[in-house]
């Protein structure tokens, strides 16, 4: 029938759109684990035909050829279908396309359906346009990283047949002058259940390494492993290889562009090509929550998608003085897909306003970031942290905990907490006698290796500890470093061995799908306690003897008071501060906490804050600072004993059993607890108090909501959280936090009202 259907279609375009929307939804179907590992998603026509046009101009452009000339040969290195092979058959002149086609067109396909598929597609394409069939034998079976482009790689059994063998060693021969596809868009499987996780790449994953990472300061760069950037990082040494002129054409994920993870990848980039057209697709759902992934996303998923051409031009390569030039293009955010294809068939790259971008020399790219930002102190920097420099004003900085099984290791009751562990002990431990994984609880990667190890579990009550999950919300915590995917040394150098030694944290949250926002925290905290991933800044650490260091460098604080020309307080304890124009650690500790919460600073530079750690100003005016950081820190680390702010409790019913609502009424000041209960006179000032995307007061509703676990076990058998247990405390918290709201705001806005610093 699908034979029939295809048939029937005389267009190629709509005939391709047929045979890809077929093969995806079929593949998805046929072996999900399959596509969602290797990313399967069909490329639409119209960014097919734009990226195949576009290096032809660009080809023509840079270096006075066409595609279409001999010795221009084109790879598409994850064909899925073939889309780009047949669409490139029906671009190229018929009177050049015999040589092309038998020749200098090339691709690969890792799986064996697509590779059918594929092969069909092509010769099918080719015998329609040039009236007869000719096999096209430069189709591989084969993993492209693994086989394509490292000299004296070995071949598996993967490429077994003799045949498929000899095409790889053939395409690996060739001088490929284009690469042009859409690689694998899935980094990570979301379930370890699945058992499905995407395989490592040990050629690949060592150059991105000794490249992508080295050259970049973020300091969590696992993003830059993705599939697709595996996929660049292929592409430009296959291209130094041969040691030619070339073009790399990939649409792929965007994070790439401006996410500070990619640092080192754009500087890289500026060091491995000459020319970078970028054209931004947007789409990004978890940026941009306005946006819908099937409305406003070419490919139809969460993430943005762009379009990158790399030109190489070796004549420059061998220059001293390379200068990559950058150029860039986006989309009106709110366009639909529709609308976004509908541009890219209608228009060429030549035509496109691009904008020449202008890169830092920490490898920023996008416009709109603040020059000065560069020049504050760094707060913290991987290199200082290890030793290796001074240059920051705090020495060691860590995430917080990452379980990685969140529903298990934390609760708000001891004792529930612990009847789930003993629980999951049990199910592992019996793992270890039958050496078959229990379905009953969560593995992760580090569980399954100690499983494999053979180590065995028993409770610890000592291991139960307070902690804070989300922003002004305590529960407890099984720290087990089994348990935990990443309860790390840095956990206890901050917090010692019992994990409960005095300290203060800052607790940072800069993410590019949230607002920036800092938090006070005394304990240890979960590794989303701002919402999404960030830092913790300690004041304190403690060395292997359980003895207290201060955290903030000397560097640092000889900085502080050189600008400010304050005498040494050598004398004076750090635990009481600094007195007249003294300066100690914990004044630069409070000084710090009160400028990461300036209006103005996070407003000037919002884009900074979203792609790169926060840097440190001078304002005037020192002790002022650290005056209302001081007042700021006093305020969010005793929370939960603060004067109740008084707000009015009505009961409007007497359901024996209310429905917990757990909403908020910005505009009536109003919080509905349930059916029975609400609270009126939350002053509006109060809501602006806001880390991340949500006010404390909204934090607090959130995470006191009944919400179905996602865990099957813990659905089943553990589901025991009921609000109307925590009613009379969360009414109480509630109280409280709005008078912390309050008078944070009441702090802020004494502070100036514009970013005057003086270095």
């Amino acid at each position: 029938m699908i034979r029939r259907k295809s048939e029937n279609i005389a267009n190629h375009h709509e005939k391709q759109k047929f045979l890809k929307a077929v093969y995806e939804n079929f593949y998805k179907a046929y072996n999900p684990k399959a596509a969602d590992r290797l990313g399967i998603v069909y490329t639409p026509n119209e960014i097919v035909r734009l990226m195949i046009e576009s290096a032809d101009y660009l080809v023509h452009k840079h270096f006075g050829k066409l595609l279409s000339d001999p010795g221009v040969e084109i790879l598409d290195p994850c064909t899925g279908t073939g889309t780009y092979v047949t669409e490139l058959i029906e671009y190229l002149p018929a009177d050049k396309l015999e040589h092309k086609y038998k020749h200098e067109i090339h691709c690969n396909e890792v799986a064996i359906l697509p590779y059918y598929i594929a092969n069909l597609n092509i010769e099918f394409t080719y015998q329609q346009k040039m009236g007869k069939y000719e096999e096209f034998q430069n189709i591989c079976l084969v993993d492209t990283l693994d086989h394509c482009g490292f000299a004296g790689k070995q071949l598996n059994l993967f490429a077994m047949s003799v045949q498929n063998t000899a095409r790889i060693k053939e395409q690996n021969s060739r001088t490929i002058s284009v690469i042009i596809g859409n690689p694998p868009y899935n980094a990570w499987q979301a379930d370890f259940r699945q058992d499905n996780p995407n395989r490592q790449y040990k050629d690949v994953d060592r150059r991105i390494k000794a490249t992508y990472i080295k050259k970049g300061t973020a300091q969590n760069q696992n993003a830059v492993y993705d599939m697709y950037t595996r996929f660049y990082r292929w592409a430009s040494d296959r291209l130094s290889e041969q040691l030619n002129d070339g073009i790399v054409v990939f649409v792929s994920n965007n994070s790439f562009i401006s996410s500070n993870s990619f640092g080192g990848f754009r500087k890289c980039i500026e060091n491995e090509f000459d020319y970078v057209y970028l054209v931004d697709l947007g789409g990004d759902v978890r940026q941009n929550q306005k946006l819908s992934g099937t409305k406003n996303n070419v490919f139809g998923i969460q993430v943005g998608v762009s379009i990158a051409f790399l030109v190489r031009n070796v004549k420059l390569a061998n220059k001293t003085d390379r200068n990559c030039q950058i150029f860039y293009v986006r989309r009106p955010e709110m366009d639909t897909a529709e609308d976004k294809l509908n541009f890219l068939s209608q228009n060429k790259i030549q035509n496109l306003l691009f904008q020449k971008v202008k890169s830092s020399a920490t490898g920023k790219w996008l416009v709109g970031e603040n020059d000065d930002f560069e020049s504050f102190l760094c707060l913290v920097d991987s290199e200082v942290k290890s030793g290796e420099k001074q240059e920051a004003i705090f020495n060691l900085f860590s995430r917080g905990v990452e379980t990685n099984r969140d529903e298990w290791v934390f609760d708000f009751k001891e004792d529930v907490l612990s009847d789930k562990i003993k629980f999951f002990i049990s199910k592992y431990n019996e793992s270890l006698d039958t050496q078959k994984k229990s379905p009953d609880i969560k593995w992760n990667s580090s569980l399954v290796a100690h499983w494999k190890d053979g180590v065995k579990l028993s409770f610890q009550k000592a291991s139960i500890v307070s902690s804070i999950y989300r922003p002004y919300t305590r529960q407890y915590l099984y720290a087990s470093r089994i348990l935990c995917h990443r309860l790390t040394q840095n956990h206890y150098d901050i917090f010692g061995e019992n994990l409960e030694q005095e300290n203060l944290i800052i607790a940072v949250t800069n993410h590019t799908q949230v607002a920036f926002s800092v938090q006070a925290l005394n304990c240890i905290s979960e590794v989303a306690v701002g919402g999404r991933t960030g830092q913790c800044l300690p004041l304190y650490r403690y060395n292997e003897n359980g003895t207290r260091i201060d955290n903030i460098t000397d560097w640092g604080l000889t900085q502080f008071q050189t600008h400010y020309k304050s005498p040494s307080p050598a004398d004076t304890p750090l635990d009481k501060g600094g007195r007249g124009d003294q300066i100690s650690k914990l004044d630069i500790f409070h000084y710090t906490y009160a400028v990461l919460h300036h209006p103005a600073y996070r407003s000037k530079y919002e884009l900074n804050l979203k792609r790169e750690f926060p840097r440190l100003p001078f304002y005037p005016n020192f002790h002022q600072w650290v005056n209302w950081g001081k007042a700021l820190m006093n305020l969010h680390l005793n929370y939960e004993t603060i004067e109740p702010y008084g707000l009015t409790r009505s009961e409007l019913k007497s359901i024996a059993t209310p429905k917990p609502k757990l909403k908020a009424d910005k505009t009536k000041g109003v919080i509905i607890l349930d059916d029975n209960t609400q609270l009126a006179g939350v002053p509006a000032i109060a809501w602006e108090y806001k880390l991340g995307n949500r006010s404390a007061l909204e934090w607090i509703l959130d995470q006191y909501k009944e919400k179905k676990p996602r865990d099957p076990t813990i659905r089943e058998k553990f589901n025991t959280y009921k609000f109307a247990d925590y009613k009379e405390q969360v009414i109480d918290l509630l109280q409280r936090v709005c008078t912390v709201s309050v008078k944070t705001m009441e702090i802020i806005q004494q502070m100036p009202h514009t970013v005057e610093h003086q270095g």
